[in-house]
């Protein structure tokens, strides 16, 4: 069993590297930076061993591997450099209203004609589970959309 934090209040950047298309771009995940998703990280981890210490767990079970008993401090550090995404970015076009908003509810660019926005980048909260059903959702949506607009 491995723990994730799904909903994150860390915040990564996508910017441009160039003024070349065909730079790619320049990621900055910033995976942990925040106190909050620290702190849910190690509550994951807490709740996995209490599972596997608990009876319906008994027979598959045998010891922990990692992270081993650690002390806060030791286990933040842990936490820090060992995390990694399973890169399912979302959010970095966000779909609303707001003056935040990239993309509008219809999604369409705002401020550019003719582009629209159908992927998980629109979402503008990340969902409690995998993002594939909601995007294919975004992308049925979007056809609709498109043949409205013939």
């Amino acid at each position: 069993m491995a723990p994730s934090v799904v909903r994150v209040a860390s915040r990564g950047t996508v910017k441009l590297a160039s003024s070349n298309p065909a730079d790619p771009p320049l990621n900055a995940v910033n995976l942990m930076a925040r106190d909050a998703d620290i702190n849910a990280m190690i509550a994951g981890i807490d709740l996995r061993r209490e599972l596997g210490a608990s009876d319906a767990f008994k027979d598959l079970h045998k010891s922990e591997v990692m992270p081993g008993n650690l002390s806060r401090s030791d286990m933040v550090k842990l936490v820090r450099q060992s995390t990694t995404t399973y890169c399912h970015p979302t959010r970095t076009c966000k779909m609303g209203i707001d003056d935040e908003s990239v993309v509008a509810p219809e999604l369409r660019v705002y401020g550019i004609e003719n582009i629209r926005i159908a992927d998980a980048s629109i979402m503008p909260n990340v969902t409690s589970g995998n993002t594939n059903a909601p995007s294919v959702m975004i992308g049925e949506k979007s056809a609709e959309l498109l043949q409205q607009a013939r």
